[in-house]
């Protein structure tokens, strides 16, 4: 077993490569050209006077703009900047290099391209108006890093009002992967999802989606018990009636033995703690782990640091163990979620992406892993089995056509080999991109 020192010396190398990297390159996605420029004169084709023609095709018929435009393939990423990972609300420049980085992975992983859209405002209002405007570009809206409760004001209401497919990835997509890694998890130590006791450390954005995905999965609710800084969530919680909707109707409807306390309560005999709380390490400790049941599960899920350095939740008795960090086992990262989500998302032309599509994806995620072998340094698919991504937006896919919500009916076989060749495509040219030198190795 590695020692402490040399596992922390890992966990903090990340950060210092970044600092390294990021200015040397400037940026980590560019624009480049899909069509052929033989010469000068295809931008006759391309631009004026040609482009005229597809100009007016959309106008008399609005749906060509998919057939013409890269609109079907194009989505924006929307930010404020006021919850940017584990750093909290740092501002919306300051947050663009994690968008860059969502854009970069939407691009490597789903074939799929995205456009950082960080927003100098914080107003919800401001931030609906805004993405109005912005939608007839893109093909779908991915809303990002934004504060809770206003994240919730926002993605309804442009659910509401827009005919693109809106999402809030700290809700649906961190819902997805953690629910596909507890799938697994109950495998391993051998329990059943309506049974088990399940503690969930935060209520924010992130732990309100996955109690509803738990739920959806067949979780029992009175089995949830949430804490938020103030403690337990019952039915006694007045302070939320009126400041935090989800939270209240959560209060009503989970912890049905209605305890009342901390952290400390709500672990005791519990069979699974998932943390979505605030940056680690000491957050949990082993000694509030050790209070768990037999072969307990912990995902402890802050970033960029753990609630708990997996180490140790196993000395406090946990069996399996995830955290959202590339270095440890159990990687639980949205990347697993969101390129393959949209990217059967858009190949259906849905309207929306509806609880169920997630259900489904985080169902593949957790067949593709138990096919591959589930341990317990193995509950979920690794980002480099990239069978995950075609795999995981055909099922997305094909539920949406299920749902009634796609505008494109295609077979299993037909979104299955489109999404894989997208994908394919996506990372052969950054592979040839680096191979040819115009991407640039890292600096020594």
């Amino acid at each position: 077993m590695k020692s402490t020192e040399e596992s922390l010396r890992k966990a903090f190398l990340p950060a210092q490569l970044a600092l390294k990297y990021h200015p040397f390159y400037r940026g980590k996605i560019e624009i480049v050209p899909k069509c052929p420029i033989r010469s000068f004169d295809d931008f006759a084709i391309w631009y004026t006077p040609g482009v005229a023609e597809a100009c007016e095709a959309i106008k008399t018929r609005p749906e060509a703009v998919y057939e013409n435009t890269n609109k079907w393939n194009t989505i924006a990423i929307v930010t404020d900047g006021t919850r940017v990972l584990g750093l909290g609300d740092i501002g919306p420049e300051a947050g663009l290099p994690v968008m860059e980085g969502k854009a970069l992975l939407y691009k490597y992983l789903g074939g799929i391209d995205a456009f950082p859209i960080c927003l100098g405002t914080k107003k919800p209002e401001e931030i609906i108006q805004a993405v109005k405007w912005i939608q007839p570009s893109f093909g779908g809206i991915n809303l990002e890093d934004i504060a809770q409760p206003k994240c919730f004001e926002i993605l309804e209401a442009l659910q509401g009002q827009l005919d693109i497919p809106v999402w809030h990835d700290d809700q649906q997509g961190t819902g997805t992967v953690v629910l596909a890694g507890f799938i697994n998890a109950l495998k391993v130590v051998g329990k059943k999802m309506p049974e088990v006791k399940i503690t969930m450390i935060g209520a924010g954005a992130a732990n309100v989606a996955i109690s509803r995905l738990l739920m959806l999965a067949g979780a029992k609710p009175g089995n949830i018990i949430m804490v938020d800084s103030k403690g337990t969530l019952h039915k006694n919680r007045k302070d939320l009636e009126h400041t935090s909707p989800k939270k209240w109707h959560l209060s009503q409807t989970t912890n049905s033995q209605g305890k009342v306390g901390g952290m400390e309560v709500a672990l005791d005999g519990a069979d699974a703690c998932i943390a979505m709380s605030r940056p680690g390490p000491g957050v949990l400790t082993k000694d509030l782990v050790s209070k768990m049941s037999d072969h307990a599960v912990v995902f402890a899920c802050a970033n960029p640091i753990p609630e708990i350095w997996p180490w140790e939740a196993e000395e406090g008795g946990a069996v399996v163990i995830a955290t959202g960090r590339s270095d440890f086992p159990n990687q639980l990262n949205n990347s697993l979620g969101f390129p393959g989500i949209f990217r059967g998302t858009i190949d259906v032309r849905a309207r929306t992406i509806t609880d169920e599509m997630c259900l489904a994806a985080a169902n593949e995620l957790a067949k593709l892993a138990e096919e591959r072998g589930l341990s317990e340094k193995y509950i979920i698919p690794t980002m480099d089995d990239w069978e995950v991504f075609p795999r995981e937006a055909t099922a997305v896919a094909e539920k949406a056509i299920e749902q009634g919500v796609a505008r494109i009916n295609r077979s299993r076989e037909e979104l299955y080999a489109s999404a894989r060749s997208i994908i394919k495509r996506a990372r052969e040219q950054a592979k040839y991109l680096m191979r040819s030198g115009f991407i640039q190795d890292f600096p020594t």
